[in-house]
């Protein structure tokens, strides 16, 4: 039973559930089963079939693209409540990047089969789902579009204005480190820290502990981050 509660807890935190009523979460929650993962274990790995819909109870998870050059591009980091493998819902197809623990991390997994059931059931369900499918597109094309054609520090001075927005605060922490951020952004650790710490020069910002940031001139980074 506690296993049960622990996966209703999971459900609900999902966009595409939580307007669901308890006994339709419970009839979700009896399809899906519950994993562990340790920090540096890999829920899934590049060449594995896409079968299931993860969901994060617990933990964070770090989505990845490997290049045959040993480069990482960090794709999106996942905390409590959001989900990974929503294309299995709709195709049937090999993996193309790694999802990996960042900390000890508990997984609600759900297989496709059950996915589309529920979606016949519930069609809303589906409908939320392709809504959070375009966000992430959205996303990542945006990402794409940064990375080919904006330098680094426009890049950087980009992210922490978005991350400010979303957390309403000038008091921002990042949510990864400098190795997953430098990643994320297509450069080196060491360029990051070079960035950060000019910014810092110039007023923008203050870096007031282990990744935590305090933004001082949001004009001048917003200005940064349209090239200005």
């Amino acid at each position: 039973m506690p296993d049960r509660r622990g996966k209703q807890l999971c459900i609900s935190k999902v966009p595409f559930f939580n307007h669901l009523a308890n006994h339709e979460m419970f009839e979700i929650v009896k399809k899906g089963r519950s994993i562990t993962f340790q920090k540096g274990e890999f829920i899934y790995q590049e060449g594995e079939p896409l079968e299931y819909l993860y969901i994060v109870h617990k933990g964070r998870v770090k989505i990845y693209q490997l290049f045959e050059s040993g480069k990482e591009q960090l794709l999106r980091i996942l905390e409590t409540g959001e989900f990974m493998g929503e294309l299995a819902l709709f195709s049937e197809k090999m993996l193309d990047s790694y999802a990996e623990a960042m900390e000890k991390t508990e997984i609600c997994a759900i297989h496709r089969k059950d996915m589309q059931e529920l979606m016949q059931t519930y069609p809303t369900i589906a409908i939320k789902i392709l809504e959070q499918f375009s966000n992430r597109l959205d996303q990542t094309e945006k990402l794409v579009g940064q990375l080919s054609t904006k330098d680094v520090e426009t890049r950087l001075a980009g992210y922490l204005v978005e991350l400010a927005q979303q957390k309403n605060s000038m008091d921002i922490m990042l949510p990864m480190s400098k190795k997953d951020l430098a990643s994320y952004l297509g450069t080196t650790q060491e360029t990051i820290s070079r960035r950060l710490s000019s910014f810092q020069t110039n007023s923008w910002i203050a870096q007031t502990g282990h990744r935590r940031i305090k933004i001082t001139d949001i004009d001048a980074l917003t200005d940064c981050a349209a090239n200005i």
